[in-house]
């Protein structure tokens, strides 16, 4: 998604050649094994469009042909469902064959493999910070934690209402008069609707957070658990919630018996370990997740693992 919320994406793209379609969708989707495309008896064919912004988009896939490969999108939650053909995600985990007009959310923060073929390919994406931040409201779930079961299936009437809310989503997002306060509220609206429609679970904050007396603490906890994939330090936090690198100090000793950097840290190494838990040794190294989660010092890093979990970061990874 956009850095810019506000600013309106609009995408049409097609082609006939097997090259221009794995440049133009393998910089989309958070490339990890490498995409490929085969061309079927007919020839290979591709179109694809995005309407939307920096916090929701719908997309619209074709291809005639066979695509496979191993993707972690980032920075969004993304639900598809299928118009034609056929398709198979997350191949060699909790694989998913999809119904034709069964909406299916991609699984999320780890990298998964799929396989599509001669299909028509619906997509709804919603930025992780909307997701989050209607989430916190409904269930004071951390930001990040929430994960949509993507091998539970849906019932006729809970796809029904997802049917009618998408339209309503279209009307807004399709519409180029529609102005920004539309597209935020129906941005908001669209991640209750994935809350609402698609089994989850998420992760609640502590109770001494929830305190309507510690909203400071509270908005520096949920900046830390956003934002940890940045070079945050506890001054960007301290500024963020309001307060002093000392009052900062203070409330996260009181309340949580911790530093706000060990608490950093900390967030830092249960995403790493969270990715490694889920991923493959063939698709993953503990180096490029231990940087994706702003560890800049490897050697560093190992240790400060070690201590935490009991076994090397590599031992996590090569146990599954």
């Amino acid at each position: 998604m956009s850095d810019d919320p506000r600013r309106r994406i609009r995408v049409e793209a097609h082609g006939e050649d097997v090259e221009g379609a794995a440049r133009f969708f393998g910089a989309g989707y958070g490339e990890v094994g490498g995409l490929r495309f085969v061309a079927s008896d007919e020839p290979f064919t591709w179109r694809h469009t995005t309407r939307g912004d920096g916090e929701l988009t719908l997309r619209t896939t074709h291809f005639s042909g066979d695509v496979t490969g191993t993707i972690q999108p980032r920075g969004e939650r993304i639900v598809q469902w299928i118009g034609r053909g056929s398709a198979v995600m997350d191949i060699g985990r909790d694989e998913v064959s999809p119904e034709l007009g069964h909406p299916v959310p991609f699984p999320y923060g780890r990298p998964f493999s799929f396989r599509v073929t001669d299909v028509e390919q619906n997509l709804l994406h919603v930025a992780d910070s909307v997701v989050d931040e209607v989430a916190s409201e409904r269930e004071d779930a951390y930001p990040g934690s929430v994960r949509f079961d993507h091998t539970a299936v849906l019932g006729d009437e809970a796809r029904g209402r997802f049917n009618v809310a998408l339209r309503r989503i279209a009307r807004t997002y399709l519409d180029d008069d529609a102005d920004d306060a539309a597209r935020a509220e129906t941005a908001r609206y669209a991640a209750g609707v994935l809350l609402d429609t698609f089994p989850h679970t998420s992760r609640r904050l502590p109770d001494e957070v929830l305190a309507p007396r510690n909203a400071s603490l509270r908005l520096a906890i949920e900046h830390v658990h956003g934002r940890a994939h940045e070079p945050i330090t506890p001054s960007d936090v301290a500024r963020h919630a309001g307060l002093t690198p000392r009052g900062l100090q203070q409330a996260f000793s009181r309340h949580l018996d911790t530093t706000p950097s060990e608490y950093l840290r900390a967030v830092r190494l249960d995403r790493v370990r969270e990715e490694l838990v889920e991923g493959r040794p063939d698709t993953v190294t503990v180096a490029e997740v231990a940087t994706r989660w702003a560890f800049a010092h490897l050697g560093r890093f190992s240790a400060s693992y070690v201590h935490r979990f009991d076994e090397y970061p590599r031992e996590t990874l090569q146990r599954v």
